[in-house]
C-alpha cells in the first residue's frame, strides 16, 4: 500500500469512529420529537442510550473473540454494511420495540469496529507512527461530540428525527466503500500491531484499572454539565449549547496535541492527561460559580479528557499481553464500564448534595486515576524480565505496512 493510499484508509476508518459516536448519542439531542412520534415517555428514549452502551459493554470481548481469524478489510467492511443496514432500519422504524432491536444491533457492531479498528490502523505505518495513527482514529470520535451530534441534532429538529439517522447511514455507504476499497486485507494474527510491542499483563490491568476510573470521573461531571453551568455558574439555558460546542473544538485540540507527543513517551502522556482532568476539574468544583473560569475549565476537562482517550489506545499497542483486538475490546468495554457508573454515581449524589457534588466526585474520581497511572512505575519491568519475554520482539517494518493485498 502506498502512503496516500494508507491515509485514504485511515481517513475512512477515522469517519467510522465518527459515525459510530454520532449514532450512539444522537438520541440524546433527538430525545423529545422520537418520544412524541414513537409515543413513548422520553427516560424510554433515554433507555436506549442506556441499552446501546451495555450491549458495548457486554458483548466487545466475546464478539472480538469469535471473529478473531477474519481478515481486516473483511471485517471492518462487515460490520459498516451492518452499521448502514440497522441505521436504515431506525429510520424505518414505527414501533419502539423496532428501534431498540435496530439500537441494539448498531451496539453489536459498534462493540467489534472499536476493538479491531486501532490495530487495522496501526497495521498500515511504522510502529513509531503508532500514537499518531491512534489519535487520528480517535479524533473522529472527538469531532463527532463536538460537530456530528449538535449538526444531527439540529437536522432532526428542523426534518424529523429520521432525517438524522438516514443521513448517518448515508455518510455510512460513503465510508464502507473507501474503506473496501483502501484497507489492506491484513490477516488478523500478522503484522506488527496485532501483539503488544512490549507485552505486560500486570501494566496492562493497570491501564484497564485507570481507563474505567478516569471514565468514570469525567462522566460523573459532564453528564450533568448543563446544570451545573446554569445552577452554580449561572448561565442561561440557552447558554448551554455554545459552552459544549466549545469543550468539543478543545477536545478536537486535545486529540491533536497528544497526536505529537504520544509516541515518545505514552505512558507519560496517559499521566498528564489524567492530571489534568483532575486539576480542572478540582478547579471548576473549587471556582465554578465563576463564569468565565467555569467555561475555560470546561473546556480544559474536554481537551484532557479527549487526549487521556487517544493515549489509551496507544497503550493498548504497547502493553497488550496477547492480542491487540482482544485488548483493545477490553480496555473499549472498561470505559464503557466507566461511563456508566459515572453517570450512576453523579444520578445518586445529583438528588441529595447537589450538581456541584457530581464535579467534586469527578474531580476525586480522577485523583484516584492518577494515583493508580502513576503506579505503572512500581510495575515496570526491567530487560529480560517475563512480562517483556512472552512473546517475540517487535520487528519494525522498514516504514511498509505489514499487510496483504486481497
Amino acid at each position: 500500500m502506498g502512503s496516500k493510499r494508507a491515509i485514504g484508509a485511515l481517513i475512512g476508518l477515522s469517519g467510522g469512529t465518527f459515525l459510530y459516536t454520532t449514532a450512539e448519542a444522537l438520541p440524546i439531542g433527538l430525545l423529545l420529537p422520537m418520544a412524541v412520534d414513537l409515543a413513548v415517555a422520553p427516560s424510554q428514549v433515554g433507555m436506549l442510550v442506556t441499552a446501546y452502551g451495555a450491549v458495548v459493554m457486554v458483548t466487545s470481548v466475546p464478539l472480538t473473540a469469535l471473529v478473531r481469524r477474519v481478515p481486516r478489510r473483511r471485517l471492518l467492511s462487515a460490520l459498516l454494511a451492518g452499521f448502514i443496514v440497522s441505521n436504515a432500519i431506525t429510520v424505518l422504524a414505527n414501533s419502539f420495540a423496532l428501534m431498540l432491536a435496530a439500537r441494539m444491533a448498531t451496539a453489536a457492531t459498534h462493540a467489534l469496529f472499536w476493538a479491531v479498528v486501532v490495530p487495522a490502523a496501526a497495521e498500515m505505518f511504522r510502529p513509531a507512527l503508532r500514537g499518531r495513527v491512534v489519535a487520528v482514529v480517535f479524533a473522529g470520535g472527538t469531532v463527532a461530540l463536538a460537530l456530528g451530534v449538535p449538526a444531527g441534532t439540529w437536522l432532526g429538529e428542523r426534518a424529523g428525527w429520521h432525517a438524522s439517522f438516514l443521513a448517518v447511514a448515508g455518510l455510512g455507504t460513503i465510508v464502507l466503500v473507501v474503506v473496501a476499497s483502501l484497507l489492506p486485507s491484513t490477516r488478523p494474527e500478522a503484522g506488527h500491531a496485532a501483539r503488544g510491542a512490549t507485552p505486560d499483563v500486570r501494566r496492562f490491568w493497570l491501564l484497564v484499572a485507570v481507563a474505567v476510573v478516569a471514565t468514570a470521573g469525567a462522566i460523573a461531571a459532564y453528564t450533568y454539565v448543563a446544570l451545573f453551568v446554569t445552577e452554580v455558574s449561572g448561565f442561561a439555558a440557552s447558554s448551554v449549547g455554545g459552552i459544549l460546542f466549545m469543550r468539543g473544538v478543545a477536545s478536537v485540540l486535545g486529540i491533536l496535541a497528544i497526536g505529537a507527543v504520544v509516541d515518545r513517551s505514552p505512558w507519560l502522556a496517559l499521566v498528564a492527561t489524567v492530571a489534568l482532568q483532575s486539576v480542572a476539574l478540582l478547579g471548576l468544583s473549587a471556582f465554578g460559580q465563576r463564569p468565565t473560569v467555569a467555561v475555560g475549565l470546561i473546556a480544559l476537562a474536554g481537551l484532557a479528557f479527549a487526549a487521556f482517550t487517544a493515549a489509551l489506545g496507544g497503550l493498548v499497542l504497547q502493553v497488550a499481553p496477547g492480542r491487540s483486538d482482544l485488548a483493545a475490546a477490553t480496555v473499549s468495554a472498561a470505559v464503557n464500564v466507566g461511563i456508566t457508573g459515572g453517570a450512576f454515581v453523579g444520578g445518586l449524589a445529583l438528588p441529595s448534595q447537589g450538581v456541584h457534588s457530581t464535579v467534586l466526585i469527578g474531580a476525586l474520581l480522577g485523583v484516584v486515576a492518577l494515583v493508580l497511572a502513576l503506579g505503572e512505575r512500581l510495575i515496570r519491568p526491567t530487560a529480560g524480565s517475563p512480562e517483556r519475554a512472552q512473546l517475540p520482539p517487535l520487528v519494525p517494518t522498514g516504514g511498509r505496512p505489514a499487510a496483504q493485498h486481497g
